[in-house]
């Protein structure tokens, strides 16, 4: 416990830095120590009580509720004071201070202000049939250009985007908005990538020396897992090479898996030519209380997403891809796997006794692939194989879940908007906090949503919707989602057994 409570802290820490450090003088450790807060009362709790005695719901409850609202008043008691160049013009800090921005969480040049010729240039790049620009309002980081919308929004983000390019070069990017009041907007931002774009070809972001000796390494650790849970062994002090055939599947199985879901994420980001690098692995040593050899493999996006169906087709393509390996995987492992007398500590992560019915779809899959040997009073001593399948479901739903820059997130974000997006999430991480009341092996899950931020980052034109049929696929990725996470109802398990 106090392990994952480091890596929490630590994952929490780069976050809380990412999200915050620039647009609030609080200090970050103090932000930090507001959202680990609800970890350390209940880690204290369970090593004073210890893990069987049941937790009070105030206490449960309490500090999920409150170290949000004491961590959003600590940033905006922290938030510097913005004077504007138009006295008259309220205060707009969406764009110069917020995460939602493209490369709000990363500290942006401050724009050089435009002189009188060029506010009439810029004027001329909206055409009053277009955007009907009413006025332009001065950040210290961001031009806000604010009118009518008199076209369609896919026709005036070109149609303006193209004419600021013509008349400023690289020198901005122009970001497409829904304002609080429900009216898009534009804004200018300078654009962080200039330098980049003049100086270094796009293949400078990736590094194939680091992703391939991160293959190398995480190949090795999960492959020594692999034999650790296929011996049942806590603990491995040898290694003898016909130990290779008890590690090999499961790392290949689980590597297939979480590479093919990075891959899709990188090559279908590649093809909309939105520079991004190479997926690197994160390796693991195997140990009693991480026992899986790797924490996953990750992608960075270095240029923004151009618009929300570009948005949608790179969140989704990473956890169809995932999933559609994953099955396969799951299916043949499962049917390698031996049923044993469901027990007390059977459950979702016991590997030993591992109960079906903690998912709806897991046990349809372990049905179709047991048959008749599989009733409703077994439970499953998994093969190697079947964990990595298993892990890789798990792994797909949680990507799938609907909060901040996970892949579902992106989803909400591209079908529903940026701002009705959060609200899901938000909505998402309660439910989830809900179900790990009944399913105490979500509780790890509702802790981590809790501390993603909810607000995922806008595509430069975030006004244009999606086509019905990406919305369906959104759909049918959602519904995904809830047949993971949500146990069998026992009118099914009675269907089936």
């Amino acid at each position: 416990m106090l392990v994952w409570l480091i890596l929490l802290g630590i994952f929490t820490y780069l976050i809380v830095r990412r999200s915050v450090a620039n647009i609030t003088r609080t200090p970050v450790w103090v932000l930090w120590l507001v959202m680990m807060l609800p970890a350390f009362v209940w880690t204290a709790w369970v090593l004073v009580n210890g893990e069987s005695a049941p937790m009070p719901i105030l206490l449960l409850l309490a500090p999920f509720i409150l170290c949000p609202i004491l961590y959003y008043f600590l940033i905006q008691w922290g938030r510097p004071q913005q004077s504007s160049a138009s006295p008259e013009a309220p205060v707009d800090q969406s764009l110069t201070e917020n995460p939602m921005a493209p490369g709000g969480n990363k500290q942006r040049p401050t724009i050089r202000p435009i002189d009188k010729e060029e506010e009439a240039t810029l004027q001329t790049c909206f055409p009053w049939s277009i955007f009907y620009l009413q006025n332009i309002e001065y950040r210290p980081q961001a031009l806000i250009c604010r009118g009518q919308l008199r076209t369609s929004p896919e026709v005036a983000y070109q149609t303006i985007q193209e004419n600021v390019s013509n008349k400023f070069g690289d020198r901005f990017l122009v970001v497409f908005q829904e304002g609080l009041n429900g009216k898009p907007f534009f804004a200018l931002v300078p654009n962080p990538h200039l330098e980049t774009a003049n100086n270094k070809p796009a293949e400078a972001v990736n590094r194939p020396g680091l992703a391939a000796g991160l293959l190398v390494a995480t190949l090795f650790t999960t492959t020594w897992a692999g034999i650790g849970l296929a011996t049942a062994s806590d603990r491995l002090t040898r290694f003898e090479p016909s130990m290779l055939q008890l590690g090999l599947p499961y790392a290949i199985a689980l590597m297939a898996i979480l590479g093919s879901h990075e891959f899709a994420h990188f090559l279908t980001a590649r093809f909309y030519k939105i520079r991004a690098t190479l997926p690197y692995f994160i390796p693991v040593p195997f140990t009693a209380l991480f026992p899986f050899g790797t924490f996953g493999a990750f992608i960075q996006m270095r240029s923004p997403v151009p618009n929300r169906k570009v948005l949608f087709d790179v969140g989704i393509a990473g956890p169809i891809a995932g999933f559609v390996v994953a099955v396969p995987v799951l299916i043949w492992g499962l049917a390698h796997s031996t049923p044993v007398q469901i027990g007390e500590t059977s459950g979702l992560f016991n590997f030993e006794s591992f109960k079906p019915t903690a998912s709806l779809l897991l046990l349809l899959l372990s049905k179709l692939s047991l048959g008749a040997s599989l009733t409703d009073t077994s439970a499953l001593k998994l093969h190697p194989v079947a964990i990595a399948g298993c892990l890789g479901v798990v792994i797909t739903a949680l990507n799938l879940m609907p909060v901040g820059q996970l892949d579902g997130g992106h989803i909400v974000h591209a079908m529903f908007g940026q701002r009705t997006g959060a609200l899901i999430g938000q909505v998402a991480r309660i439910l989830v906090l809900a179900l790990s009341f009944v399913q105490q092996e979500f509780l790890l899950w509702a802790i981590l949503l809790f501390f993603i931020p909810v607000i995922d980052e806008p595509a430069l034109n975030d006004v244009s919707e999606l086509d019905n049929r990406r919305d369906l696929f959104g759909l049918l990725a959602l519904s995904l989602l809830v047949i993971i996470v949500l146990p069998a109802p026992p009118a099914l398990t009675q269907i089936l057994f």
